[in-house]
């Protein structure tokens, strides 16, 4: 009855580490955290609610699948902002789509993109490795292999695109880049977006790049995708950039995002999205229009995050591995096991972390390049991220 592909996915991450703790206690008297999920702790900015109760009158309505008018133009008018294209590059039109949170954007764009062959063979999806769980399964769902690249430490925590055949390149449907990554914080440079944009429009494939970090640097901005498609012609041909206030606004709960691109893409994903994809009620809509438009509340989110990270930097600095990362809000940690290392982090100290290999598989030769790591969330206020980090490097140092 069930769709064999399914055989092929691994637990998803929280399941597996539900289960690994499920046997144990943390220790009494010391007070819970959790810094195993991305789920921003932020409080949503007053915009936010604001505009919600003002549109509520909306609810009753049907939603535009692809976004309104409105939201898709406040989207447009911040991708030109905040990366500085020309005018006209984007259309809010042909190259924008609202979607409800980028998740089920990032699954639903391989059922769109992928044909029953390739090539002469089984189309390939190229992922990072460790990766956001949902590339995994949005591949072997839509009936393409998935083929991990490894992104470690020498590689800087990005996938290598010398290694890539040509065979392999000729069967390429997609490639999954998040940029800055998840676990690792790495932000790709302009010149590494510029040469995977090439190599997708040289083999025909669609550069799906992940942005939803790309507001919570802890130094410099991190380039867009956009600006390489820009460098490279002003085309948006094989590319699709994913953006979501989930983390820019910590706003996780109001599932709102888009996708810009490949205006043939977008077309084919609309249609795809009529049949399948839950759309956003109106008042969600005005209210993204509303935190897209606004730069007040993402500085001080992202002015919150940095003081978070000077304070790992000050405590954990030369243990643990140990680094600061361009973006996002994780910290990826060395230790001599991971998940020995979240049950004794959970026993003794309170403290809810992720094993790294949850996030990865293992690569050609057997290694997972997550093994031997533990990613941390500094997600809560900075008062309960020093209690946290504390506690770890007193558990694990």
């Amino acid at each position: 009855m069930l769709n064999p592909r399914l055989e092929q996915l691994s637990d998803y991450a929280f399941p597996r580490l539900a289960a690994l703790l499920a046997p144990l206690a943390p220790p009494a008297g010391l007070e819970p955290i959790d810094l195993s999920i991305g789920s921003p702790m932020h409080p949503p900015p007053w915009l936010l609610i604001d505009t919600l109760a003002e549109h509520g009158h909306a609810w009753n309505r049907y939603p535009p699948v692809v976004g309104t008018a409105a939201f898709r133009e406040a989207a447009a008018g911040w991708l030109g902002r905040r990366y500085g294209l020309p005018a006209g590059l984007i259309d809010p039109v042909r190259h924008i789509l609202a979607v409800a949170g980028t998740k089920e954007a990032l699954f639903l764009l391989a059922k769109a993109i992928t044909p029953e062959t390739r090539a002469g063979g089984q189309p390939a999806i190229l992922l990072p490795n460790p990766m956001y769980n949902v590339y995994l399964g949005a591949a072997v769902m839509a009936g393409a292999e998935p083929v991990l690249l490894s992104a470690t430490a020498e590689t800087g925590y990005l996938p290598d695109l010398d290694r890539l055949e040509p065979a392999l390149l000729a069967r390429t449907v997609a490639f999954y880049l998040c940029s800055p990554s998840n676990p690792e914080g790495a932000a790709a440079g302009l010149d590494y977006l510029k040469r995977a944009l090439e190599l997708a429009r040289r083999h025909d494939f669609l550069l799906i790049a992940d942005e939803c970090y790309a507001e919570l640097y802890t130094r410099e901005p991190p380039p867009g995708a956009l600006q390489a498609a820009q460098g490279l012609g002003d085309s948006l041909d094989h590319l699709v950039v994913c953006h979501s206030l989930s983390k820019r606004s910590s706003a996780a709960g109001l599932r709102s995002g888009f996708v810009a691109g490949d205006p043939a893409v977008m077309a084919g994903f609309a249609r795809l999205r009529n049949y399948a994809a839950a759309v956003q009620p109106l008042p969600v809509l005005a209210a993204a229009c509303a935190l897209w438009g606004d730069e007040a509340h993402v500085e001080a989110n992202r002015a919150l995050y940095r003081q978070k990270y000077d304070l790992a930097e000050r405590l954990l600095s030369e243990r643990l591995g140990f680094y600061r990362p361009d973006g996002g809000f994780f910290l990826w940690l060395t230790v001599p096991d991971g998940e020995a290392a979240t049950r004794r982090l959970w026993t003794e100290a309170a403290i809810k972390v992720l094993p790294g290999e949850y996030l990865g598989r293992a690569d050609e030769r057997g290694v997972n390049p997550g093994a031997g790591r533990i990613r941390v969330a500094m997600v809560h206020d900075l008062e309960t991220t020093e209690t946290a980090l504390r506690r770890i490097a007193e558990t694990l140092d």
